[in-house]
């Protein structure tokens, strides 16, 4: 039995020796990668969402009331200024027009032979201003008429792209009904939203006088071949959202860009001498920005920072690091504050380069 304890008792001391010995070899073996910040020039691209519209969009609408007549363009179709789109039935109008003319042509006669009474003292000066009044009258309804009956044709006010029809052809329109709407795509308005913050930024950039250009980002994830130009912005911010809305201009003279679209819009934003870090050395409490520093004792700390700007896979430090200071890459889960730890470091023009991100 003495035997059997002894025997159990060394495999005990075999196998606990044998455990602590294998995890001091792989705590010994355990290596992190630390970096440094760097300073670099760089470009932050900032995208939004945006709404894209022609400079004149408008509604085509009746201003007579009658029978869709004719139907001259098609949907999608380009027109010119002052080309025919639709005409209304006009014979009532062109009826009224021939009887506001007869009565302008008697109105006239009737004018004309009270004149030569007048001048030979036969009528009075009154009657002969009677008649000149009814002579006016009659060529304002005849002019009334003629305005009219040009309400029956409805021309393009501009060049542009007619939309989609809203009534067929032989349709009985009201005065005032929708027939159709016509674009000019010949520049495009983009319109979106910035913060407060960001808009306080596009103001110094005025007053240092850099260019307000920016980029179209289509819904095919494709770059639009144009650049657009930052013209307006709204007066007042959104008190909901707390953005002010901005437009930019674009050229389009291949028709690409159509009234409706949506995109994104892309602003670059120069950091002239940026700190940067890789954003897999960070993490997060409470929504604030960590790091682990190593310190000359070998021994992690962990240490807030503020952030500046962010592009893929990189952080703008703002301050609570410097050049100097190395930062733990990798192993962030593994370690905790004041562990002492063995690593190997990897200069950050490499980390920047493994990242796949050109900081320009």
């Amino acid at each position: 039995m003495n035997k059997v304890l002894m025997l159990i008792s060394l495999c005990v001391v075999v196998l606990s020796t044998s455990c602590k010995s294998k995890t001091k070899e792989e705590h010994e073996k355990a290596k992190y990668v630390v970096t440094s910040p760097i300073r670099k020039d760089t470009l932050v691209t900032n995208e939004y969402v945006a709404q894209i519209q022609s400079i004149r969009n408008i509604e085509l609408r009746t201003l007579e009331e009658g029978y869709l007549q004719n139907i001259y363009v098609d949907e999608g179709q380009s027109v010119k200024k002052g080309q025919l789109l639709f005409r209304i039935m006009p014979k009532l109008y062109e009826a009224e027009l021939q009887k506001a003319q007869a009565e302008a042509n008697f109105a006239n006669i009737e004018y004309k032979n009270t004149k030569q009474l007048a001048d030979s003292n036969v009528v009075a000066p009154n009657e002969l201003a009677m008649s000149k009044a009814k002579y006016q009258k009659a060529k304002a309804e005849l002019a009334l008429a003629q305005v009219h009956l040009g309400f029956t044709q409805i021309r393009a006010p501009f060049d542009g792209i007619i939309d989609r029809f809203h009534l067929k052809l032989g349709s009985l329109v009201e005065e005032g009904e929708l027939l159709s709407s016509l674009s000019d795509n010949s520049k495009m308005w983009v319109y979106y939203n910035v913060p407060e913050a960001e808009y306080l930024d596009y103001e110094q950039k005025l007053k240092n006088n850099d260019s307000t250009k920016v980029q179209l980002l289509m819904a095919n994830n494709k770059l639009y071949k144009y650049n657009g130009v930052i013209e307006t912005i709204e007066g007042e911010f959104n008190n909901e959202t707390g953005n002010i809305a901005f437009r930019a201009t674009f050229p389009n003279p291949n028709g690409l860009l159509r009234h409706g679209e949506t995109g994104s819009i892309l602003t670059k934003i120069p950091y002239n001498n940026a700190l940067l870090i890789p954003q897999k050395a960070t993490f997060e409490i409470l929504s604030k920005h960590y790091v682990y520093v190593v310190n000359k004792d070998n021994k992690v700390e962990s240490r807030e920072i503020s952030i500046l700007g962010e592009l893929p896979h990189i952080y703008i430090v703002k301050d609570g690091l410097s050049e100097d200071d190395h930062i733990l890459l990798e192993g962030l889960r593994k370690v905790r504050e004041g562990d002492e730890i063995e690593y190997e470091f990897e200069e950050p023009e490499a980390v920047i380069d493994n990242l796949e991100l050109t900081a320009e």
